[in-house]
């Protein structure tokens, strides 16, 4: 995508480090990746609630809420579901630079879109987390009832059943959504914040 033409980058004086000395943690963002009824948006949210308690700067972006604002004037093709990640990532970019742990919560099914996100927010910023959840447990938990749609061909390009998910090769905490606790999945990512000094309490 283009630049856009005459426009200068500022460099504030307040910068993300002195954001975070402010805040007393360091600024990441977690990236849920799964299939839909994965438990994604379930686990981010349990996550943030459990880093605002500890007095952290946390911000979710859910999918669905995204795509009623920013992201609502695009379609779920494989360009759309692109684009939509681009813009989400460039969002995240400033957030991370606000000194806010960020958290989002999409299905992402491809890897080079996943990459492009790690190469806009920049790698060294992003964990990525693997909801691996079976599509046949998806299935089971259908809340909003649009794998049954999605089956029935009333849905186009639903991903795991007329879309492909390519699982992360590599991810940075890999989580057994479909079997393990939820409290359990909580505490495995906030050891991880912990471990990688990102938060300190």
């Amino acid at each position: 995508m283009s630049k856009s033409a005459n426009v200068v980058l500022h460099k504030a004086a307040v910068t993300r480090p002195r954001r975070e000395t402010l805040n007393g943690h360091r600024s990441v963002n977690l990236w849920f990746t799964g299939l839909s009824g994965s438990g994604k948006s379930t686990l981010a949210h349990a996550v943030e609630e459990r880093l605002h308690l500890m007095g952290c700067r946390t911000y979710v972006f859910d999918g669905d809420n995204v795509r009623h604002g920013l992201c609502g004037d695009l379609d779920f093709s494989i360009a759309g579901r692109s684009e939509n990640m681009r813009r989400i990532a460039e969002m995240v970019k400033l957030f991370v630079d606000g000194g806010v742990l960020s958290l989002t919560a999409f299905i992402s099914p491809l890897q080079k879109d996943r990459q492009k996100v790690r190469d806009i927010i920049g790698a060294e910023f992003v964990i990525e987390v693997y909801c691996n959840c079976s599509l046949e447990i998806c299935e089971q938990r259908d809340v909003k009832g649009l794998y049954k749609k999605a089956r029935a061909g009333e849905i186009k390009n639903y991903t795991g059943i007329s879309s492909p998910y390519e699982p992360p090769e590599n991810p940075d905490i890999e989580l057994d959504t479909g079997n393990t606790p939820l409290l359990d999945c909580v505490n495995r990512i906030v050891d991880e914040l912990r471990r990688r000094g990102i938060i300190l309490n």
